[in-house]
């Protein structure tokens, strides 16, 4: 299980970092693509409802439980998550406005998402360098069991969905190296 959370926390290193190829082309004052732009945005929407708020709670649950002495540091990585989802709406908000021809300041939009991408990557490394040395100390068998029971019924079904749904997104990131967080 732990396997497949970093697993998790690469494949989200790979869509940031199609954004944040799409976030330089706009700093460079060229129109990226913004349809891709919306699948990867769409997709970490979907992945951030459908899976990681699951995962979250029964990771926060198990370490509050078993290393309380980590908290604060549990409890902080549970806000910033929480805290990602509203500027990424809003991003998504701004993303529609521009597909629909809407005026939107750009150096606005590429500021917002420079924003939103620091933070979320800031959120990776917390996760990398904290949250997993956590789970890999203080959880059994049990508890990762826990963890998979935590994944909605029909996950796998799920993702091969969000794969057929976004075509594009999926052609760019095959191959995609994993950037450093």
């Amino acid at each position: 299980m732990l396997n497949q959370l970093r697993l998790d926390h690469a494949n989200m290193a790979r869509m940031l970092h199609v954004l944040q190829l799409k976030q330089k082309t706009l700093a460079q004052g060229e129109r990226p693509n913004f349809k891709l732009m919306r699948e990867v945005v769409d997709y970490i929407l979907s992945y951030m409802d459908g899976f990681a708020a699951p995962l979250e709670k029964v990771c926060v649950e198990r370490l509050q439980a078993k290393a309380p002495d980590h908290s604060a540091l549990t409890e902080q990585m549970a806000n910033d998550y929480r805290e990602l989802k509203p500027r990424l709406q809003r991003l998504s908000s701004d993303i529609d406005m521009i597909l629909m021809d809407n005026v939107l300041p750009m150096d606005r939009f590429a500021e917002d998402l420079k924003d939103y991408l620091e933070a979320h990557r800031a959120y990776l490394r917390h996760e990398r360098e904290g949250l997993f040395p956590l789970i890999d100390e203080h959880f059994s068998q049990e508890d990762m069991e826990k963890l998979r029971e935590a994944l909605p019924a029909g996950a796998e079904q799920e993702l091969e969905r969000l794969q057929q749904a976004y075509p594009e997104l999926y052609a760019e990131l095959r191959g995609a190296d994993v950037p450093a967080v």
